[in-house]
């Protein structure tokens, strides 16, 4: 990646006919659209734009971390409605609810991904050149390079290179060989681990766009002794990928057979959750047999690449309703969604809308374990040690018919008239008998509700597969080192041959290459003469002569042909 780059200057054209002349007699330079739209492509390929762009796409994650999700928890977002009425809608109204299907992640998310790609691939060419490129000639000067070792010996210099050639061949070093020296590197690897870094980097970046287009995400609340299909129509809440349809769905059914929750009875800890287990049965595909599982939270059902997860309990009342002409006419259990997580006390409405001669709407909550709390009612306890009920009645007209769609956790009291019945609680068994002649309300019991949370993600392996080669790319650029040895040989005094040997560390950070390279020069001589070590030309490390003005050596970078 790139710095940011200012526009780029035009070059004026040479003065002509008809060419606009500037106040200075010299012709105006041109910018045009496509010199733009290249400077924005180097502004959005730039260092700085992806390091922004990824701050702002951590910090549009915060709120999909601390506020409750539509696409995740949907009961949690009509608590946080029922707990903050006038904040909830301002957060909605900027999808706060749903943070990572909002069009302005989802900005964010591509412009991120253009950036990374802009840069990446340009980069990966380069390293890919890189990884194969030759090692660079021999310098004239060996004992200028940080590690340095001299010694003698009678083979001809012809014969001492190919020696020296056959001891670091040994070694996986690559080798380039001219008139008197060899040129031997190693450490390739850690091109090729950058390469695979940011290979899997963009591997990873579509596997989440993948996900995103060809997965979905569902919701179902079920209670217990009730079953659903795994269809749109039979979802509470279904956010599909832009690539998905309806009947993309997987075909499985699952029913609940029970539901259990065991509470932390004493201590600081009392009335927290200790075990949820939800016994269920589920067939993966149409007419295939049923099978059993034991649902807990982290340990999710997979059926068919699909992970259903269990996220969520609370209370389900059940009512018998009669109305005034004597028919049973609402019969079944009302999820209460909770409102309080330390009792677990529960609101929750029931709708009548074939009751006789009016419509009857009821409001109220239940208690899991109801004590009087000066001179209120109360949960001490989210077990259902005294479950009772306490309700509002409503006749009139529920508005089902006509107007908006009403949410089934809330009732629209502006076609209603509030009854004169005193709210009390209720235990199981107990009812309410209607002013009017309107009817009778029974509560005969409760059951227990689960929530699920339905997940498709055709990117989640891939994803992982592509973490981890970016994480084994980057260990291997982290471990490896890129190191050089050059080796001279001439003929000296007495018919004998100077081989002079220098190493350079190109990547070294963390040390290691100086206890290397004498072994590596050792196992040269020892080659070609006999096990004798070499002795450094200036000591273990020599020390380069200070500059002209006393003060620190300069530095050298031998470069090639040096």
């Amino acid at each position: 990646m790139t710095g940011v780059r200012t526009p780029p200057t035009r070059r004026a054209p040479r003065p002509g006919p008809g060419v606009p002349q500037g106040p200075a007699g010299t012709p105006e330079s041109s910018f045009g659209i496509w010199d733009w739209a290249r400077w924005a492509w180097l502004q959005l390929t730039s260092m700085r734009t992806a390091l922004v762009l990824l701050f702002l796409l951590a910090l549009g994650s915060v709120p999909g971390s601390v506020l409750p999700q539509e696409g995740i928890d949907p009961q949690a977002v009509q608590q946080y409605y029922a707990a903050h009425p006038s904040l909830a809608p301002l957060l909605a109204r900027l999808s706060l609810f749903d943070v990572f299907a909002s069009p302005w992640f989802a900005a964010i998310y591509l412009l991120l991904f253009a950036s990374l790609a802009g840069c990446v691939i340009p980069r990966t060419f380069r390293l890919a050149g890189s990884a194969r490129q030759q090692p660079p000639q021999a310098p004239a000067n060996l004992s200028r390079l940080p590690l340095t070792a001299r010694h003698e010996t009678t083979l001809p210099p012809d014969e001492a290179l190919a020696t020296a050639a056959a001891v670091l061949s040994a070694k996986r070093f690559r080798l380039r060989t001219g008139d008197g020296w060899i040129s031997a590197e190693k450490g390739y690897l850690r091109e090729a681990g950058n390469l695979l870094f940011h290979l899997a980097l963009l591997a990873l970046l579509a596997a989440v766009c993948v996900g995103g287009m060809f997965g979905y995400k569902a919701n179902r609340l079920l209670v217990v002794g009730d079953s659903f299909a795994n269809t749109a129509t039979d979802l509470d809440a279904f956010h599909p990928g832009r690539a998905v349809s309806a009947a993309d769905l997987q075909p499985f059914t699952i029913a609940l057979n029970s539901f259990r929750a065991s509470y932390i009875t004493s201590g600081a800890l009392r009335g927290q959750p200790s075990r949820f287990d939800a016994l269920i049965r589920y067939s993966p595909q149409p007419g295939a047999p049923m099978r059993g599982y034991s649902l807990r939270v982290n340990h999710p059902l997979a059926v068919d690449g699909v992970r259903v997860f269990l996220i969520g309990h609370g209370y389900a009342p059940v009512f018998r309703v009669t109305d005034g002409t004597g028919r049973v006419v609402f019969d079944g259990p009302v999820p209460f969604i909770a409102v309080e997580q330390a009792g677990l006390t529960s609101e929750g409405v029931i709708k009548v809308p074939d009751a006789h001669p009016q419509q009857l709407g009821f409001a109220g909550v239940f208690l899991p374990t109801a004590v009087d709390v000066g001179g209120k009612l109360g949960s001490a306890f989210p077990a259902p040690l005294n479950p009772v009920v306490s309700l509002v009645s409503y006749a009139g007209n529920l508005g089902m018919n006509s107007g908006p769609a009403q949410s089934v956790y809330q009732l629209d009291t502006s076609g209603l008239r509030q009854l004169p019945v005193r709210p009390r609680p209720l235990a199981p068994g107990q009812s309410i008998k209607l002013p009017g002649g309107d009817g009778t309300l029974t509560y005969t019991g409760y059951r227990q509700w689960i929530s699920l949370a339905i997940t498709y993600d055709p990117g989640t392996l891939p994803a992982l597969i592509a973490g981890m080669t970016a994480l084994a790319g980057l260990l291997l650029s982290f471990f490896i080192r890129r190191r050089r040895i050059f080796v001279r040989a001439r003929p000296g005094a007495e018919g004998s041959t100077v081989v002079d040997v220098g190493g350079l560390a190109r990547s070294d950070a963390a040390g290691g290459f100086e206890a290397e390279f004498p072994s590596l020069a050792g196992e040269i001589k020892a080659a070609q003469q006999g096990s004798e070590p070499a002795v450094p030309a200036t000591g273990p490390a020599p020390v380069p002569a200070a500059g002209a003005d006393g003060g620190p050596p300069a530095a050298h970078n031998p470069t090639e042909g040096e």
